[in-house]
């Protein structure tokens, strides 16, 4: 019957689809200038068809376009006293990639300056053979570049407590996307060698506040890289220049930056960032130490908060989807506050431990509404409802929100927060 249903179900978004489909031509063609203009203006020359344009020399280094300068990392709002970081514009952005420029940032102790020609990293503790390697020496081992989502644990942390964010970004923004390049952990760790009992690893970055992690032995060996690209060029300083570890889906402080030693032992090393911070506490006032990886999430970026719908008709709604689990294997949306879910299509590539984009055809008409999306993994994990997720964990809940974002569309098409 399960399948029936599911059958069912996909003949008839996709019956709905067509019909929308068919409309959207004739709707688009309706709101155009040429439909509307009997004139001959359209056929008039634009004033930068009549000019030479810019030389390619200048500046050396590509730019966006001019008119795409508020595309930027914002702070949070309000800013902090002192800098720890920035969020991506992902209500912005197409695709799944993040260009570099505008992948989010978060730092303990400012961006240090590191010369690559002098930086070393150390591996040592239960190892058979300590190393000390250079950035040469690092770059000349079998190296791969994969696409992974980043993720603080910290984000969307305030919508816990009270609808403090207005747009994606400010709400979901400490989150990214890349193709990262480098070389797999399990390689370096044939060259040293591991002795028996070595179950966890300490990565340590050479910043000023020297940001440690423990990190079980087994996620070193199954896919942890150690980063020295990002989509095609050498790491931003503040992503990790000149070398990072990526550990896919796990929440991203754990990804080092600047990374200048890996300690093998037996234990985890019960570090502040995993004591006092980065920890899931209780409703009896305990807290989960270890929570790695990423839950499922989604959210829709177009349109969302701080938009507007400036007229009835069609509407493609588009977002990104994501797990630190696995692969997204479906996404739901719903224009109605959850009171019926269809399913949206999932755009190519689909891959694990990366945002996925997806889209749903909608035609507004005019009527108030609440715009929601919802992601199933293949670990077989469901986003929840705000509800849902703090009656499973707990009030003092602070990390890890990856609950259904809802966006309240009003008669008048203006998008806000729907929390």
């Amino acid at each position: 019957m399960s399948g029936q249903r599911d059958f069912s179900n996909r003949r008839n978004f996709l019956k709905n689809s067509i019909a929308i489909t068919a409309g959207v031509g004739a709707t688009l063609t309706a709101k155009t200038s040429l439909a509307q203009n009997t004139k001959a203006e359209f056929l008039e020359v634009d004033p930068w068809t009549k000019t030479q344009g810019s030389t390619f020399i200048n500046p050396p280094y590509g730019l966006p376009s001019r008119y795409e300068k508020s595309v930027v990392r914002v702070l949070p709002s309000p800013a902090p006293t002192f800098l720890t970081g920035s969020r991506t514009p992902l209500q912005n952005l197409h695709g799944i990639i993040t260009p570099n420029g505008l992948v989010f940032e978060r730092h303990h102790a400012g961006v240090p300056d590191i010369n690559p020609d002098h930086h070393q990293l150390v591996i040592h503790g239960m190892v058979d053979k300590p190393l000390i390697l250079t950035m040469e020496d690092i770059v000349r081992f079998p190296s791969e570049s994969r696409i992974y989502f980043l993720e603080c644990s910290g984000n969307s942390a305030a919508e816990l407590k009270k609808a403090s964010g207005k747009t994606a970004q400010e709400i979901h923004g400490l989150l990214s996307c890349c193709e990262w390049t480098g070389v797999r952990l399990s390689t370096i760790f044939q060259e040293s060698g591991i002795q028996p009992g070595a179950l966890w690893a300490l990565a340590e970055g050479a910043d000023g506040a020297a940001m440690t992690r423990s990190i079980p032995m087994k996620k070193m060996m199954d896919d942890a890289l150690l980063v020295y690209a990002q989509n095609g060029e050498m790491l931003r300083a503040e992503q990790g220049y000149p070398l990072r570890l990526f550990l896919p889906g796990y929440e991203g402080n754990m990804s080092i930056k600047w990374l200048r030693r890996i300690k093998l032992g037996a234990e985890p090393w019960q570090t502040r960032e995993e004591t006092s911070a980065y920890t899931d506490l209780r409703a009896d006032g305990k807290a989960l130490q270890f929570t790695f990886a990423m839950d499922v999430k989604s959210v829709i970026t177009q349109p969302s908060g701080m938009m507007k719908l400036k007229s009835k008709g069609f509407y493609e709604i588009s977002g990104i989807a994501w797990s630190g689990k696995g692969g997204i294997k479906k996404v739901e949306v719903s224009t109605n506050g959850g009171k019926s879910w269809d399913v949206a299509t999932l755009q190519e590539p689909v891959l694990d431990k990366s945002l996925v984009r997806f889209r749903y055809p909608w035609i507004w008409d005019g009527t108030p509404g609440v715009l929601m999306s919802r992601a199933f993994d293949s670990n077989g994990d469901i986003q929840p409802s705000m509800e849902a997720l703090l009656k499973d964990k707990s009030p003092n809940t602070f990390y890890h929100n990856n609950a259904i974002q809802p966006w309240r569309v009003a008669a008048s098409g203006e998008i806000t927060n729907g929390r």
